[in-house]
């Protein structure tokens, strides 16, 4: 007779878990496709080498899974960074620092001062249809792209937003960097999304946008140069033609998600 037992519950619950989590990571990077064939690679392993007990073909497949993980690890180390980060991240116990915390309103106030800057600084360039890309630093560092740009390193002002993305500048064509409440870079260089989901009319800016969304839990605003549309790429997922007040409103969102982390 099965022994099943509380342990074997636990044990699926913890597999289901890990799972979603990678599951939820690989669909935000836009490797969800891959997802889908390692578990069913595993599913064929499992059947033939412990159902069906096929000693040929079991014996072949375990010889995959033994090099299969190291090629993952090297293939996705950038995922396997994000997914680390995220499952240590302190939002994970942030019901417990509500206890300690009694002076939230001031602090809230403080991890969104730069939202407005940021909003007036789109709603100008949108008007005057100046191409921007402006990426918001959350629990993952960037310092390894700031470092492919100019380094700021100054209070957030809408006029220097602007003056970094106007058309004449040399550092219009990058990416700004946005860190700790202070502008860190201007130029940088992001890595490009290659998802087939995105329209073709949408130009390098909107694929890095979602590139840098996807490589990290960054935010990454995006101003149209043809268009003057403001769009938005977070948590894998891109959203288009905000109005100001919209995008006000996922700004402080996000600059309160970066302070529960905290």
């Amino acid at each position: 007779m099965l022994d099943f037992g509380i342990k074997d519950i636990l044990d699926i619950l913890l597999v289901a878990v890990l799972l979603y989590y990678v599951y939820r990571l690989m669909k935000e990077s836009g490797t969800i496709n891959i997802f889908y064939g390692v578990v069913s690679f595993i599913v064929v392993w499992v059947l033939a080498s412990e159902i069906f007990e096929m000693r040929l073909i079991g014996s072949i497949l375990d010889k995959f899974m033994s090099i299969g993980f190291l090629i993952l690890v090297i293939l996705f180390q950038e995922q396997i960074k994000r997914f680390l980060v995220e499952l240590g991240s302190h939002r994970r116990w942030h019901f417990l620092a509500k206890l300690f915390h009694h002076h939230r309103g001031e602090e809230d106030a403080k991890a969104s001062a730069w939202v407005m800057p940021v909003v007036y600084a789109c709603m100008n360039m949108a008007k005057s249809k100046t191409g921007a890309l402006i990426v918001i630093e959350q629990t993952m560092p960037l310092d390894n792209y700031a470092k492919t740009g100019d380094m700021i390193n100054a209070d957030i002002n809408t006029r220097l937003i602007e003056n970094i993305f106007f058309k004449n500048s040399p550092l219009h064509d990058g990416a700004l960097i946005v860190a700790h409440g202070r502008l860190v870079a201007a130029g940088c260089i992001l890595p490009v999304s290659h998802d087939s989901d995105v329209p073709r009319y949408m130009g390098l800016r909107h694929r890095s946008a979602l590139g840098i969304a996807q490589a990290t839990d960054a935010a990454a605003i995006i101003v149209s140069e043809e268009t003057g549309n403001i769009s938005i790429a977070y948590r894998g997922r891109l959203v288009t033609r905000l109005t100001s007040t919209e995008l006000e409103h996922r700004l402080n969102a996000i600059a309160l998600e970066l302070l529960n982390n905290k």
